[in-house]
Formats: structure tokens, sequence, C-alpha cells
């Protein structure tokens, strides 16, 4: 009897211990901190702790309810904590970009789980200095196992031909082919689409067997539906077979296409390598001026809101600051829309190696009648009197432009103006006719 309650006694302690390490997790990472008079907020949401520790494939688990949390599910913590953005800390910028990459650490989580899942089935045939997690990043770790499969899928050889030949799919139309390049755009949102999107992806089965890692590519999970709701999906593949990296195959394995492939989503601002890394767009699109006037219409179409009525650019980082670095400032202000109603132009907080950059605001800028609101800021040196015929303008923000030393007199004359924000552009002379202008705050 007393090594029977020996047992029980030992069962219910590791079952505490297990139960225990979870809620320690719950307490460390999803709780507030009291020090002193402050509260350190929380690190993260306890759905967020949840999904992680799900993503441990050796967390044991009754379908969503956690019962032990797994060996790796520290280092997954770790790697969703040490997200870095490269915008400066405290800038707007920062939060924006902290948001995206917290975002797209969860959408990519099931590829972490697979490739963790390899590491602890094969990390005995790693080099030894490859075996500790503890020194692996995601991408470390990706690279680390990306030779080893779980299970082993082949293209028949005449899937491989046809697709060499053709590189068409039902639910994939080309709407290039140029000398080096061939594009297909993917618009259909129901299973034939989602079967084009699998087949140009390489249906999950990654960049190491000279497919990609697109989360949209793969077989089971919903991605697909969320990104070509928002948008077409472009694939962009080499006319000849190319592999992705030095030494690397130069066909996929079960579509057949060539390996160094890049897949583009314009609402989203995502243009992926096939390991479903950021590639410099600007700097692609450059290298491959076949490719540039292809995606021109696609780029204009994403410059202004779902009312076609709006603009905001966040200087360089979105779609709309790259069209600007490929087709120039005269062009983007060329090819807004006439019933514009309001133009945001944001310049971002100061990065390494940032090339300075400065507008001249065209005289046409008259044009846009309907124009209530003007927010000009970290990019202009000066402003054209044309301003001045903008009647229905209520809003005109000039922030931060430490170049802009005076005003036409002509803003004067705008009967509906409301606000001037003129904060931190210290060198600006105000006339004297928009400094008493009744009805009109002045903000500096």
């Amino acid at each position: 009897m007393k090594k029977k309650n020996m047992k029980f006694n030992s069962i219910i302690k590791s079952m505490i211990m297990e139960q225990g390490r979870y809620e320690i997790l719950k307490k460390t990472y999803t709780q507030p901190k009291k020090k002193g008079d402050s509260v350190k907020p929380a690190r993260m949401k306890v759905e967020e702790l949840d999904k992680i520790v799900l993503a441990d494939p050796t967390t044991r688990r009754d379908g969503d309810t956690i019962k032990k949390a797994g060996s790796y599910t520290n280092w997954l913590v770790k790697q969703y904590l040490n997200l870095e953005p490269e915008a400066e800390y405290g800038t707007r910028q920062f939060d924006s970009e902290l948001k995206e990459l917290q975002r797209l650490f969860f959408e990519d989580l099931y590829k972490t789980t697979e490739d963790l899942q390899k590491f602890d089935r094969f990390k005995g045939q790693l080099d030894t200095s490859q075996r500790d997690i503890n020194s692996q990043t995601i991408d470390s770790l990706m690279r680390a196992v990306e030779d080893f499969s779980l299970e082993k899928t082949k293209a028949t050889k005449q899937e491989k031909e046809e697709a060499a030949k053709t590189y068409e799919h039902p639910g994939g139309e080309v709407i290039f082919r140029g000398s080096d390049w061939t594009v297909v755009k993917i618009t259909d949102q129901g299973q034939i689409g989602k079967d084009a999107a699998c087949f140009y992806g390489g249906h999950g089965l990654r960049s190491a067997k000279g497919e990609s890692n697109w989360c949209t590519s793969a077989p089971g999970l919903n991605y697909f539906n969320t990104y070509i709701k928002q948008g077409p999906l472009y694939v962009v593949i080499p006319n000849k077979p190319t592999s992705f990296r030095d030494g690397g195959v130069e066909t996929g394995e079960k579509s057949g296409l060539p390996a160094r492939r890049y897949q583009f989503h314009f609402p989203s601002n995502q243009f992926m390598d096939p390991d479903d890394r950021q590639i410099n767009l600007v700097e692609f699109l450059n290298e491959n001026p076949e490719l540039k006037e292809v995606f021109k219409p696609e780029f204009m179409s994403s410059l202004t809101g779902s009312d076609g009525v709006e603009v905001t650019v966040e200087y360089p980082r979105d779609s709309a600051s790259k069209f600007i670095a490929l087709y120039g400032f005269d062009e983007f202000f060329e090819n807004l829309p006439d019933e514009l109603e309001r133009l945001d132009f944001v310049k971002s907080g100061h990065q390494a190696n940032e090339q300075p950059f400065s507008v001249n605001l065209p005289s046409s800028i008259k044009r846009f009648k309907n124009l209530n609101a003007l927010h000009l800021e970290g990019i202009i040196d000066r402003i054209p009197k044309e301003v001045g015929e903008l009647k229905n303008l209520v809003f005109l923000s000039l922030p931060k432009n430490p170049n802009l030393t005076e005003l036409p007199e002509e803003i004067a004359n705008l009967d509906n103006l409301q606000i001037l924000n003129l904060k931190q552009s210290p060198n600006v002379k105000v006339p004297d006719s928009i400094e008493n202008k009744e009805g009109l705050n002045v903000f500096r």
C-alpha cells in the first residue's frame, strides 16, 4: 500500500510541476510587473503566449488545452520578444514596424514548428555547433534543417517538363512574357486560385527543395484566403532554370519551376524571395527594367484608399515610396486623382545610410479642387503660391520642415482654412496677413 501511495504521489507531483511550468510562463510574460510606484506592462497577451506554446512540437496538449509547455517554448518566446524594427525606438514608425513583425511572426509560426520538428528528429545529424537550440535564430534554424524532410514528395517528369515550358496553371494568368522574366497573376479567390498559389509556391515543400516558404502556398492553411481578398498575388519567374542560392537546385522538386522566383503582394507591401524574406523591390526592378512597366499600374492602384480620394505616403517604407523611387516624384504627383481630398506625406525617422530627401511641390497642386487636408512632414523647402487656390482646404500641416523659410501670402485667401500647423518648422516666417487671419489657428 505504501509503495502504491508513493507512486501516486509521484504522479501528482509530476502533474503539478508540468502545469506549474506553464503557469510560471504566464506569470512571467503576460502579467504586469510592479516596480516601486510604477507598473511595467505585460510583455505579451495570454493568447499570444498560448499560440507560442502550442507551436512547440514537444508541448503536451489535449486539443488546444496545454498540458505541459514543451522544451522549445522558452526559445520561441525569446525569438518573439527579440523582434527588432529598423526604425528609431519611440517613433510612430517603430511601433508600426514592430506590430507588422509580430503579425508576420505568428503568420509564419507553422514553418518554425516544422523546422523544430526536423531539429528534434535530426539534430544528431547536425554539426555539434548547431545542436543547441539556444544558439539558433529562426533563420539559422531554417538553414540548419532545410535539407531534411519529414515526408518525401516528387513531381512527375511530365509535370516538371510542362511547367518548365509554359509556367501556366489553372487559376494563374500569365500577364507578361519578357526576354528574361514571366509574370503570373492570381486573382481567383476560390479553390482554383488556392490550387494555383500552391503550385507556384511548391505546395509547401520549402526553398531547399527548389520551392518556396510562402505561407500562401502551404496546403491546409488559410493564409491564401487572407491575402487574396486584399488583392492579387503576382509570381515573378525567370525564363531559364535558375538556382536561388549558390550550389542549390535549379528547379523545384514538386513544381518543376525555376527555384529562384518571387511573390509580390502590393496591398500588404510584401515582396518575397523563396525564403519568404523581403527583397529590396526598388533595387530588384531597377536591375530588371523590363518588369518596371509591368507593375506600374499596381503601384498606382495602391496609392489611394478604398474610396480613391485619400493618399498617404510614409517615406521611404510603403508602396507609394517605392513608386517615387522607381518613377520619380513628378510622375507620382501627375498620377494622383483630380478628386483628391486628403494628401499625407510623412518622412519617417532617420535611418542609417539614408539619403537626403525633399520634394518640390508643383504649381499643378491647384487642380485638386476638393482637397481639404494637406499634411507634408519633413519633406519640403517651399510652398507654391498656387496652394492659395485650394478653396476647400481646412487643414494645412507643415511640421518638421527646417528648410522651409516662408509661406506665400495667397494662403490668407483660403476662407475655409482653420488649422495651420508649423510645429518643429522653426525657420518659417509667417506673413501678417496669415498670422492675423480671422478664424485661423496657427500652431508652432
